[in-house]
């Protein structure tokens, strides 16, 4: 066979490589450009929003904050700080107090997560209070610093504009694209799919010819030379293909069954995974020494429990208890006692709270909490009666106890009253107060909370304080 000299060798020229090149440059060029100026304007425009935001701030706290500074109200003026510094836009709140007798004091609020930053704004003014109309005097120092995290997050926020310009980049590409495969390749990829829809075993050696210069050697020269050559061997690959398709059947049902295993597989791993988040989300709301509902818990309860009774007209009281003197029984005891006598309490606690819809839950260290639906406060200083009388039927041993020789509680109760209590907090605070008053009058008793202040005493308090 004689070979063409190279000279004589038409070049060939890849048709992808055109492809490919035209559109890398075409994107290259307007990601370059768009994003270098969108990204700068973008910065630009959020320090200038945040400088303005800050101007803004500084405007509307500056006669409130000189007037709390003038007249001395700290607590007014650190609610001002405060309220500042929860703007998206302020990291850092400084306030500088000046006086001529005293040395200057600074109040400072920050942020979580802030950090001092070269490229935020800041933003410091004085603070001028009018004594007199027309009289001023400077009383102190008002500095506000941006905060980088939002600069970024808005310009994030920008980028994603600059994302949706990339998609109508590549909307103008494809467009492109269509236009040269239109005239280099989809032309003659019809005529070969028409040679190849006209195609029988009667005319299989008919050759395939496009209609294009034959100096043009790419990748559709190639093409044509792989059909020609497909169809002097196509007998061969039609036997071939007779033969895999009875080979593909049996490994398609075998795949068949193995896909079956493994959904079976994965039905039961997800199974498994469900019973275990429902297990951590148990152990998430239980105290871990007494077994109790801890304090997330009852925050979740409580809350259902308020708005049902309000709801319903249905009474809710609330016991608070804590065990007295607990700390010197740590101390003469150890805390290895200390541990094994809250889980003996938070044992009685739960046996004589066993109705349903009860919650007893450990909010403290030796604080526990008892939610009674349903249960007005005659009944609930009753179950509070029982309550003592259990756990002093313990009978642990207590020596630095001044209510009993052995362990005890105090208890201190509320009833809800809808038409005064807006917030449980406030059903809370009246139980604590309750609660104190038992620990004042002697603890390992019962009051319960009212306006003229009755304590209960239990039959626990009378018989063992």
């Amino acid at each position: 066979m004689t070979e063409i000299p190279s000279a004589q060798q038409p070049r060939s020229v890849s048709l992808g490589g055109r492809i490919v090149l035209a559109t890398l440059g075409f994107c290259l060029l307007f990601t370059l450009v768009v994003v270098g100026l969108r990204t700068w304007s973008a910065w630009q425009s959020s320090l200038a929003v945040m400088s303005g935001e800050l101007k803004l701030i500084a405007q509307v706290y500056e006669r409130t904050l000189s007037k709390s500074i003038w007249e001395m109200d700290r607590e007014s003026m650190q609610t001002h700080i405060a309220s500042v510094v929860n703007v998206p836009s302020v990291g850092q709140v400084v306030v500088t107090l000046q006086s001529a007798n005293r040395v200057p004091e600074v109040f400072r609020r920050t942020r979580e997560g802030w950090q001092m930053s070269q490229l935020a704004p800041t933003l410091q003014t004085q603070l001028d209070y009018e004594v007199f109309p027309g009289t001023k005097e400077t009383v102190g120092t008002f500095a506000l610093y941006g905060d980088e995290r939002v600069l970024w997050t808005r310009l994030r926020a920008e980028i994603a504009n600059i994302v949706i310009t990339q998609v109508a980049q590549s909307l103008l590409l494809a467009g492109l694209i269509m236009l040269l495969f239109s005239r280099l390749v989809t032309v003659h990829v019809r005529r070969i799919a028409q040679h190849l829809g006209q195609l029988t075993p009667s005319n299989l050696r008919q050759l395939l010819a496009l209609d294009r210069p034959p100096s043009r050697q790419d990748e559709l020269s190639q093409l044509v030379t792989g059909v020609n050559q497909l169809q002097s061997n196509l007998s061969d690959y039609l036997e071939r293909q007779q033969r895999d398709e009875k080979e593909l059947v049996a490994h398609r049902d075998h795949l068949a069954d193995l896909v079956r295993e493994r959904t079976t597989e994965l039905e039961n791993t997800n199974t498994r995974l469900e019973d275990a988040n429902a297990l951590l989300d148990g152990l998430a709301r239980t105290d871990p020494l007494t077994g109790l509902a801890n304090r997330r818990h009852f925050d979740e309860i409580k809350q259902i429990e308020f708005r049902r009774a309000l709801r319903t007209g249905q009474p809710l009281s609330l016991l608070v208890c804590d065990i007295d003197f607990f700390k010197r029984y740590n101390d003469r005891y150890g805390h290895a006692a200390g541990d094994q006598c809250l889980r003996a309490v938070a044992e009685a606690m739960q046996t004589t709270c066993s109705r349903a819809g009860d919650l007893v839950a450990r909010i403290g260290g030796e604080e526990f909490a008892i939610l009674l639906p349903g249960i007005d406060a005659a009944h609930g200083a009753e179950l509070a009666a029982h309550l003592c009388q259990a756990v002093a039927a313990l009978a642990i041993p207590h020596q630095d106890s001044e209510a009993a020789a052995h362990v005890t509680i105090s208890v201190g109760l509320a009833q809800l009253d809808a038409a005064q209590v807006e917030r449980f907090d406030t059903l809370f605070d009246q139980a604590d107060k309750a609660l104190y008053q038992a620990k004042s009058q002697g603890r390992n008793q019962v009051v319960v909370h009212s306006p003229a202040a009755i304590a209960l005493q239990s039959d626990t308090g009378s018989n063992h304080g």
